[in-house]
């Protein structure tokens, strides 16, 4: 899918809009962090505990306070105090700094969100528009629950959101007459975070259509289901590449029984959703599940993975890789966390990223930016460098 939005006021997104830059501060293990030059498949390394899942969780706390509230969001992770990072004091504010780019345009989305009393609030909310030539436009200027808005028209307008935990971009983004604000409000609702869990994906109901897999992998049989009737070209591709990934696989084959259930034919052997079948293996069954993931008809503008290697063979990683950046060329932007040397061999020097944490407190750097390692991966796999030390860790 390729994220547009048509001609607007005096400028226009369009292809793929993207996350460039973001900076985090006083989110848990983020103190004042900044991560920039973020490309279409950003790879995160790190060794375990360094920060991998909380810098995926920061777009899943966004997510969740525009699809809810902020409070609501804060409490998922049980409150304010366990958020926020150790050692800030009472006025001290959690706050997300997020650059947007296109072919033709940048936007920057401001957030910060504070406690007072008890309450959670929504102290500062900004969205503001770049032009080529450096000026600047807010189409979004909150503080407190109220503030101004800009409209289609380009009219200033008073607003105020019903509760201050309530974002602007989300009360105000069901409004037509403010379609920048709905744009970016639908594109952080629908960032995803996939985390397989083998033992949710063996367990899944067999029942009803699902449009996208789940974060742990618990309806992949609903979501096969819905690919198969509606989507079939994009299920029988799947089916040619699992015949491709998994060795002894030789042939994929669906068929549909008397009770609507779909039947796969694996090699030689018949199984009925062999997908939750004990008699399939871990790799197998979450290979099928990243391939349904990564041709979701509609993919995500953000997708984040987490620590794919998990239960596959080291041989599958490259491939793996590969789907995903093809994802990211369709115009999905894909985040991957890994310790996996195997996995990172596959990803380019200018899409790796590395977590150092330090004295409680966890950075992350660009391997780019470091001359060592971005001289040694002309003649060395990153992978190599990881697992030789070559790399921060």
């Amino acid at each position: 899918m390729r994220l547009q939005l048509k001609k607007v006021f005096s400028f226009q997104f369009s292809d793929i809009v993207r996350i460039e830059n973001i900076r985090i501060k006083n989110y848990k293990v983020f103190k004042d962090t900044i991560v920039k030059n973020l490309s279409g498949m950003s790879v995160f390394l790190g060794v375990n505990g360094a920060g991998k899942t909380t810098f995926f969780d920061v777009f899943c706390f966004l997510s969740d306070a525009l699809q809810t509230n902020v409070t609501v969001a804060i409490n998922r992770r049980g409150g304010f105090q366990e958020i926020i990072s150790r050692g800030c004091s009472d006025k001290d504010k959690i706050a997300f700094d997020i650059n947007f780019i296109s072919p033709h345009a940048l936007v920057n989305y401001s957030l910060e969100v504070g406690y007072e009393k008890g309450k959670v609030l929504v102290k500062r909310e900004i969205l503001e528009h770049f032009t080529e030539k450096g000026l600047s436009k807010k189409f979004l200027n909150f503080e407190n629950g109220e503030g101004v808005a800009l409209s289609n028209e380009e009219n200033k307008t008073e607003e105020k959101v019903s509760s201050p935990d309530i974002l602007a971009l989300k009360g105000l983004g069901q409004m037509e007459k403010y379609k920048l604000i709905s744009f970016f409000r639908t594109l952080i609702e629908h960032w995803h975070i996939s985390n397989f869990k083998i033992e949710c994906v063996r367990e899944s109901s067999e029942t009803g259509l699902s449009e996208h897999l789940s974060k742990t992998g618990n309806n992949l049989a609903q979501t096969t289901r819905y690919l198969y009737y509606y989507h079939r070209e994009t299920f029988d591709l799947i089916l040619k590449k699992l015949s491709q990934r998994i060795p002894g696989i030789n042939k994929v084959e669906a068929k549909e029984t008397e009770d609507g259930m779909i039947l796969l034919r694996f090699g030689d052997e018949n199984f009925v959703n062999p997908f939750l079948s004990k008699y399939v293996s871990y790799g197998s069954i979450k290979m099928f599940a990243y391939l349904v993931l990564l041709h979701d008809p509609t993919p995500h503008p953000l997708l984040c993975i987490e620590e794919p290697e998990n239960y596959l063979h080291h041989n599958l990683l490259l491939q793996l890789c590969e789907e995903i950046r093809e994802y990211s060329e369709r115009g999905g932007q894909v985040f991957v966390s890994t310790h996996s040397p195997d996995f990172v061999n596959g990803v380019d020097v200018d899409e790796l990223f590395f977590l150092i944490k330090e004295h409680g407190y966890t950075t992350i750097e660009a391997a780019s930016n470091d001359s060592i390692v971005k001289e040694l991966s002309k003649e060395n796999k990153l992978g190599w460098l990881w697992r030789n030390n070559y790399i921060k860790q």
